[in-house]
């Protein structure tokens, strides 16, 4: 038998906890932009390429969640990374530099227009004696989302993995 207890937090308590917040809150943003795509439900031309092989289809996206999860989950407010990012912030633009070593996510570029997202850029590394990989994300609202992924396996060739979303209108 399984009991499950569930512990809500108080709206203050959230409060508390986006104020605290440092940088700028990728994982909401994502969160927020995955429902408002679900209830939209536009037509996507998804193309994925690995390496030089590439395909095409024209999708509607059941799960935006999943489609933008490697977007939510370069989240920059972890508890263990506050302080680690350099913040240049001016009105139209926010970007985040880490160059510690333990933290995967080196960039986040975040431009606005009128004070609303217009796009926002990711670079994630990750590297061990084994292994290393570079992702770059992109995201342009109701517009255009891009994932590229290069990686490097010990003794083995090299791939190039890219997915591009357009949102149709």
């Amino acid at each position: 038998m399984t009991i499950s207890i569930f512990f809500g937090c108080s709206n203050a308590a959230k409060e508390d906890q986006k104020n605290e917040l440092g940088y700028f809150d990728l994982k909401s943003y994502f969160h927020k932009e995955a429902g408002r795509l679900k209830k939209n439900n536009p037509f996507v031309e998804k193309t994925v390429l690995i390496n030089a092989d590439a395909e095409t289809k024209k999708v509607q996206i059941p799960d935006w969640a999943t489609e933008l999860a490697m977007f939510a989950n370069a989240d920059i407010n972890r508890a263990s990374w506050k302080g680690l990012f350099s913040i240049q912030k001016n009105e139209d633009e926010e970007v985040y530099i880490s160059s510690n070593d333990k933290v995967p996510v080196k960039k986040v570029t975040v431009n606005k227009h009128l004070n609303q997202v217009s796009s926002i850029q990711i670079i994630v590394t990750n590297v061990n004696s084994l292994y290393s990989s570079t992702d770059t994300l992109s995201y342009f609202p109701d517009s255009l989302y891009l994932i590229n992924k290069t990686q490097n396996i010990r003794l083995l060739p090299g791939k190039h993995y890219q997915v591009i979303g357009k949102i149709l209108k």
